[in-house]
């Protein structure tokens, strides 16, 4: 049974009291969402999720808007663009293998403050790509920011139960993956044309730009990445290393972990089905600027714009496939879920038909 809210956590929490509805039978979970709240641990953990990941897509993506001033910089070929953008996404895929035991082992929180550190350190050199080698390099390494997704959902998963966790997990996966649309504005339309007047004096002010302006993300990125480790929980009752220190909590292999996920069939369905839906998400946030800039000839500014337009889907979208997703849960079970799941990658599949036609 539910225990009302401000109710006194079960024995082991480090907290006096909670903020929100939880079920004391599932590890102190919270049983409801509350947006508006930022208290600890619940609902602060929700908000330092999404908004983590939230800069992780800005920085993972800051370099896609200003792909055509790179690509006409560099005197690079539109197939070395093509190839530095797969790679940007083959290192996130390392990465997530990676980051998903790891979780398990130290949390999603002590994990994510530490990608987004590394993270905005190859972001913030950006500027001193020279060739398309360089430019490989730099956005592979900058690649690992997309892993922070695996901490993103582990983390809600800690902080919410069941009944509530798919609605919990889209809402911050979604407000996150709308940092993939906001870069595309905030860097191609806002920073980059206020950098060309800062560097107005220069030979090539839009090469001086570009060279420059992936600082600012970067530098975001660390400051928050330090703030988070300090401000959030790793679950409801504390952070693991306390909790497995007082023997409240046991120790987890990362290794075991890794095997026992890696051994379910349905783990691999998923990964196709996500490989699938989410690979058109990376096309189009990689593209849509390039595209819209070769195709119509768009200046950067307004390519940038109006390839913002997809990313800021994700305002809703997510949360309304989570949403659907624990309604029919609550009706069908585990089925109700992947009813949701299927209609939606089949619609999906069709829609791209249409969009290429």
């Amino acid at each position: 049974m539910t225990e009302v809210m401000k109710k006194k956590p079960s024995e082991g929490s480090k907290w006096s009291e909670y903020h929100v509805a939880f079920d004391p039978n599932d590890d102190d979970k919270a049983t409801e969402i509350k947006l508006c709240n930022f208290a600890r641990p619940h609902m602060r953990a929700f908000h330092c999720s999404w908004l983590g990941f939230f800069i992780a897509f800005f920085i993972w993506f800051s370099i896609a808007p200003l792909l055509p001033e790179i690509k006409k910089s560099l005197q690079l070929e539109k197939q070395q663009i093509w190839t530095s953008n797969i790679l940007a996404v083959t290192a996130t895929i390392f990465c997530r293998f990676l980051f998903g035991p790891l979780c398990d082992k130290l949390g999603g929180r002590l994990l994510m403050g530490i990608v987004l550190m590394a993270a905005s350190i190859p972001t913030a050199l950006t500027g001193v790509v020279r060739n398309a080698g360089e430019l490989y390099a730099i956005r592979s390494f900058i690649g690992i920011a997309g892993g922070t997704f695996v901490m993103c959902q582990y983390w809600t998963s800690r902080m919410f139960t069941k009944e509530v966790a798919g609605t919990a997990n889209s809402i911050v996966g979604g407000w996150g993956n709308l940092g993939g649309g906001v870069t595309q504005i905030v860097m191609g339309s806002a920073l980059f044309p206020l950098f060309k007047t800062i560097f107005a004096d220069k030979e090539n002010p839009a090469s001086a730009a570009w060279r420059t302006v992936c600082i600012v993300p970067a530098v975001v990125a660390f400051v928050w990445g330090f703030i988070l480790m300090k401000i959030s929980d790793d679950c409801p009752k504390g952070n693991y290393s306390k909790l497995k220190k007082s023997g409240d909590m046991p120790d987890v292999s990362a290794s075991a972990s890794f095997r026992s996920g890696a051994m379910n069939l349905n783990t691999w369905i998923l990964f196709l089905q996500y490989g699938c839906c989410f690979g058109v998400e990376l096309t189009m946030n990689n593209l849509a600027a390039s595209y819209f800039s070769e195709k119509y000839g768009a200046k950067t500014e307004v390519a940038a714009a109006i390839a913002s337009i997809f990313g800021w889907m994700n305002l809703f979208a997510r949360g309304l496939g989570g949403f659907s997703s624990d309604k029919m849960n609550e009706k069908l079970g585990m089925r109700g879920r992947l009813i949701v799941q299927s209609v939606t990658l089949v619609a999906e599949g069709v829609l791209v038909f249409v969009f290429a036609n």
